[in-house]
């Protein structure tokens, strides 16, 4: 059975990019239809459980004021209903989870319930519709542009036939780009191609891809057992090292990614090594009123289960289905040996009170509902941003490049994971940013823009365009650009050709909050 469904503009895709695209475009008044693969809207934040990465300035300046309301809203959320103490409850940054790595790390359920509180207005007026548990499978075509795309539900099999002026792709490996024939790239560009000073020196690689991540989330019992199954796969893990790695994946080592020296960490904090459960800590129990926790819980996103040996974009369902559930079985090994093996600073071996929650996650096995997606399939763009316009190094000013089409900012490092072309970290400073409209527009098509990880960037620069903050803008400002180009008339590169529109809509921005330039901030 075919069922249809029409709006002013739909998005595909229901992660940070794809809220905020849809907050705005309802906001500027349009019907809005957005899709999501799983029952939880918020990507990053909920599905694939990882909290915000941010830059130093985040509480001041360098984001959206819509993101800058979710913040609020989070802590605001925590506030409201969980029993904190009383020097927690007056904090004004309040950080639930007291992670190394981020200045407001919060658990999945709250971050989707906070994005479900932003979209509720809108969904019970009629007009946002959000359809879970949908996927894009077929896209209709006339020439170049969009005409529909097919989604299929999960369980049900029925497809929706779904139709709008304008199309966005918040998806998060850029699913909307092959089945529409959009030109796109995946995987490393050569240092011939791009100039960049960390491309690859030899030819391009589309499968070199940054490793991605099944993350899960666990509290520690002490004194219990909690010990799972041993994994299909443990021995395998357990015997499993990189060439460019100091020790097996399965240990307390590692690499400073800036550095590529070796490292070894601690699971909890002993003051003398990097604390992994204090890294991307969700709960910090010690700042709710006793006996509200039984334990911190943590997110296990770390370098020990980061998954490099094989992409699962551009690749049969076969192998793409191999990749995933290796991805599964390493996180799942990396559990059961913290469990049994892994060495304490007693010489003892194991910690069996660590106790997987599956609850937390939102699944039966414990781990999140999706991977955590670093690398997309990237849109070949009006405008493609490269290290050299954003490097200390290309930047003699010390100001990353000033584009006339900015849409808002971003800082992070560059920061590229192990990648599956088996290359390790690369890891270098970057400026603080601005985001081209350029990048949301692909070369050709006409009523398609890009939302999220799959703007024009390359391998190197995505490093540090793909983080929370700069992905939420890019949804943000693409659901505004597909407001205007219908009010106006107009299609997307034209705004960005003509002075006028691209003033107009730049103040349209600016009006909603959107933030176009920095103010002097160094490196980070």
């Amino acid at each position: 059975m075919t069922a249809y469904k029409q709006a002013d503009i739909v998005i595909i895709g229901g992660g940070m990019g794809g809220c905020a695209a849809a907050l705005a475009a309802v906001k500027a008044g349009k019907r809005v239809i957005m899709t999501e693969e799983t029952v939880w809207i918020g990507g990053q934040l909920t599905s694939q459980a990882v909290p915000p990465d941010e830059h130093p300035w985040i509480e001041q300046f360098g984001c959206t004021a819509s993101y800058r309301e979710y913040r609020n809203r989070v802590r605001e959320y925590y506030k409201r209903n969980f029993p904190l103490t009383e020097a927690s409850r007056n904090q004004l940054q309040f950080n639930p989870g007291n992670a190394t790595v981020s200045r407001i790390s919060h658990e999945p359920r709250v971050a989707l319930a906070v994005l479900r509180d932003m979209l509720a207005p809108y969904i019970h007026s009629g007009k946002l519709t959000v359809m879970e548990c949908h996927w894009a499978v077929q896209a209709e075509m006339e020439g170049d542009s969009i005409r529909a795309i097919h989604v299929r539900g999960e369980g049900s099999g029925e497809t929706t036939v779904l139709t709008a002026s304008y199309y966005l792709d918040a998806t998060e490996e850029g699913d909307v780009l092959p089945i529409t024939g959009t030109e796109y790239v995946t995987g490393s560009e050569s240092a011939a191609q791009t100039g960049e000073p960390n491309a690859l020196p030899g030819q391009a690689d589309p499968a070199d891809m940054q490793a991605f991540t099944w993350c899960f989330v666990v509290d520690h019992i002490e004194g219990e057992d909690h010990t799972i199954a041993k994994p299909e796969q443990y021995e395998f893990w357990k015997q499993y090292r990189a060439d460019f790695w100091p020790d097996h994946q399965l240990s307390w080592a590692g690499l400073v990614p800036h550095t590529l020296e070796p490292i070894r960490y601690s699971l909890f904090p002993d003051g003398k090594s990097f604390s992994l459960w204090q890294y991307r800590r969700f709960i910090d129990r010690s700042q709710f009123m006793e006996g509200s926790f039984d334990s911190d819980l943590t997110v296990v996103n770390w370098p020990q289960n980061d998954y490099w040996l094989g992409s699962i974009i551009d690749v049969s369902p076969e192998e793409r289905e191999k990749h995933l559930y290796n991805a599964r079985q390493l996180s799942l090994s990396l559990l059961y040996w913290m469990q049994t093996e892994a060495p304490r600073p007693d010489g003892g071996k194991g910690y069996p009170g660590l106790r997987l929650r599956p609850d937390v996650t939102g699944t039966a096995d414990g781990l999140a509902k999706s991977p955590y997606i670093r690398e997309s399939r990237r849109i070949v763009a009006e405008c493609t941003v490269v290290e050299q316009h954003l490097s200390p190094a290309n930047r003699p000013d010390g100001r990353a490049m000033d584009y006339d089409d900015s849409v808002g900012v971003g800082c992070y490092r560059i920061d590229l994971h192990p990648s599956t072309g088996l290359r390790t970290y690369i890891d270098v400073p970057s400026l603080p940013f601005q985001i081209p409209l350029g990048s949301l527009i692909p070369v050709r098509m006409n009523n398609l823009l890009a939302a999220c990880k799959n703007i024009g960037t390359t391998h190197i620069t995505n490093g540090c365009y793909r983080l929370h903050p700069v992905e939420w803008n890019i949804g943000e400002s693409a659901g505004y650009l597909a407001a205007y180009c219908l009010e106006h008339g107009i299609e997307p590169r034209s705004v960005r050709k003509d002075r006028k529109h691209l003033e107009a809509y730049q103040q349209l921005l600016v009006q909603a909050g959107i933030e176009l330039k920095w103010p002097s901030v160094g490196a980070v």
